[in-house]
């Protein structure tokens, strides 16, 4: 597992760390696209706003009226599109990389079904009691309580297998749709409309207390760490044979990474609702670009989803003016074909 003389490497007794040169550039074109794309999702709107005036905006200088719409109104949502994104690309990229399958991602593992089973839940039974700043914490504790158990049943003769992982997340995503429709159909109107919207997955309205300051400190905790690990995912996405006869701990960092991804992508459903398939694009179109080393994926899949919620964003803006369509539909209309076709080219080559 030594990296190749072309990889640009960090290293120490902690960890490992090998990024390909070609992934850099990538990395750097991938990354001019995003700030391009923030530069002209900032300016569409009802008030259209030069590119120019848009940067010098963001940069803090006097643009008139614009000043506000852009620093109040619309950086907020780019700027949580953008974090949202990356969060569920690397969160996918794990995933796919544990359980080795290209169908695996924050959707079918059952963390999205849980988080927006918590938030539901929220709805309906806590929200005349409890501030609806506390809904991203239920959100929370319904992906890692769904996670967890789906791991648990998973668990058979000292460890778990990836397929099993991928059929009981399935199953049991299944199971929390249906009660999270069942709540929907016996509760109150207005609470069943504010639940849909959170279910369809929509950054619109997001502020910067509300949602960008409390998201920051997850990104900004975990994405460092999985990057630190992205060694061990490259070794767990060679097999349970070969990770063990390099000395890996198979089930125990499986596990932690399972983990960490369940924290960054149930953290992303908590503040911007069930965005469905970026984390399973994300790592697919990385993959292609760039290859399997996660050295070099997690970076690009971060980008690309980024990149992918970006465009989802400003179609549901651009396309049907005057009416905002959730993202989420949008990358639904995208993601659920690719499924389709990642599961009939497995059948295939099964």
């Amino acid at each position: 597992m030594s990296p190749s003389p072309r990889d640009f490497t960090v290293r120490n007794r902690a960890f490992s760390f090998a990024i390909s040169k070609k992934a850099i550039v990538v990395t750097l074109v991938l990354l001019l696209l995003v700030v391009a794309f923030v530069v002209i999702s900032t300016g569409v709107g009802s008030i259209y706003i030069k590119p120019s005036d848009v940067v010098r905006a963001i940069f803090g200088y006097d643009v008139g009226p614009s000043t506000m719409i852009v620093r109040s109104l619309r950086l907020p949502r780019i700027v949580m599109a953008v974090l949202i994104g990356a969060s569920l690309g690397i969160a996918g990229s794990i995933l796919q990389g544990i359980v080795r399958n290209p169908l695996t991602s924050p959707d079918t593992i059952g963390t999205t079904g849980g988080a927006t089973l918590g938030a539901v839940t929220f709805f309906f039974f806590f929200s005349d009691k409890i501030s609806i700043h506390f809904l991203p914490i239920a959100a929370i504790i319904g992906a890692f309580a769904a996670t967890v158990l789906v791991y648990l049943l998973s668990w058979r003769g000292g460890g778990i297998t990836p397929l099993r992982l991928i059929l009981i997340g399935t199953g049991f995503t299944a199971a929390m749709s249906a009660m999270t429709y069942l709540m929907l159909l016996s509760g109150p109107i207005i609470l069943a409309n504010q639940s849909l919207t959170f279910m369809t997955g929509s950054i619109y309205g997001v502020s910067w207390s509300k949602s960008i300051y409390p998201l920051l400190p997850w990104f900004a905790v975990l994405v460092p760490v999985i990057f630190m690990y992205a060694r061990h995912i490259t070794v767990q996405s060679l097999g349970e044979d070969i990770a063990s006869s390099v000395g890996s701990r198979v089930q125990r960092q499986r596990f932690f990474l399972i983990m960490l991804s369940v924290a960054l992508s149930g953290a992303a459903v908590a503040f911007g609702g069930a965005i469905n398939f970026i984390g399973l694009m994300a790592p697919h179109i990385s993959r292609k670009l760039v290859g399997p080393s996660f050295g070099s994926l997690l970076p690009v899949s971060a980008l690309t989803g980024s990149l992918l919620l970006l465009l989802a964003d400003l179609a549901g803006r651009f396309l049907f003016r005057p009416h905002d369509i959730p993202a989420g539909v949008f990358t639904a209309a995208i993601g659920a074909p690719v499924f389709i076709f990642l599961l009939y080219r497995s059948r295939n080559r099964g």
